[in-house]
């Protein structure tokens, strides 16, 4: 999951310039910080410190400004990188659909079988997709995290080339809610369960169609500028780590409201 973090410095620094170095502005009305003496800019120092201390107000204002521009400018190059790789994105034979796949809304997941808030996040949209009936849902495998990542993501993508999507399907659920090892014992028994035959699987995990695929997706998420799991995409949005129910709900309606 992706967290927000509070200020740092360097951040501190542009927002105090955002609040008192009115740039064009101040240049209007005869104000250059770099034209000032060094005693001058010694006087102003102190001036401003003197005024934030007396009104502290005015730099949690600027930190604010500064991050809605920079939520602002990241959406904008957000949209952007989806507009430029919207083919591979929603439209990659490779990547198995779900949901609706006649859909009026496309949400796409990239997620890690062993990634914590992929698992969490997995009983949300299988319900929201159960409630809206109106979800085209795109899985992209993105094996980050452990070499067992990167097990789970090929045997699923084989059983889809041995079996067909159906049998992906139940992979994908299995893989999602198993914990402990996953080793061919393991994936053995889970092949059983599900109706598969293992056999049949295993060679084709290591094979080059396998690879290719996670290749391809690795290469897209570095194009996409995403590094985490799970990553979303909906509409002109990117949705960095696990959403609530609730929101993801409301993301999506907005995105139908927009589309419409």
């Amino acid at each position: 999951m992706f967290r927000s973090r509070p200020p740092h410095r360097a951040a501190l620094a542009a927002a105090l310039g955002l609040a008192l170095m009115a740039g064009p502005a101040a240049a209007a009305n005869g104000f250059d910080f770099k034209t000032m003496t060094p005693a001058q800019k010694a006087d102003f120092g102190r001036a401003v410190r003197a005024y934030l201390m007396d009104h502290p107000e005015v730099l949690v204002e600027a930190i604010d400004k500064l991050q809605s521009r920079q939520a602002e400018a990241q959406a904008a190059s957000d949209a952007t990188l989806i507009k430029a790789n919207a083919k591979a994105i929603f439209d990659d034979p490779t990547s198995w659909v779900g949901g609706n796949p006649e859909g009026n809304v496309t949400l796409v997941e990239f997620m890690d079988y062993r990634c914590g808030y992929c698992r969490k996040a997995f009983p949300d949209i299988a319900r929201m997709l159960k409630a809206d009936g109106r979800i085209r849902f795109i899985v992209k495998e993105l094996p980050i995290l452990t070499p067992e990542s990167v097990t789970g993501a090929r045997y699923a993508l084989a059983v889809r080339q041995v079996a067909g999507d159906a049998a992906y399907a139940k992979a994908h659920d299995a893989l999602m809610v198993l914990n402990g090892p996953l080793n061919d014992a393991v994936l053995t028994r889970l092949s059983q369960k599900i109706g598969v035959d293992f056999d049949a699987v295993k060679p084709a995990m290591e094979g080059p169609s396998v690879s290719h695929i996670l290749a391809r997706n690795s290469a897209l998420a570095d194009r996409m500028q995403i590094n985490g799991t799970p990553t979303f995409v909906l509409g002109d949005q990117l949705l960095r780590g696990y959403v609530p129910y609730a929101q993801l709900q409301d993301l999506v309606a907005q995105t139908r409201r927009e589309d419409g």
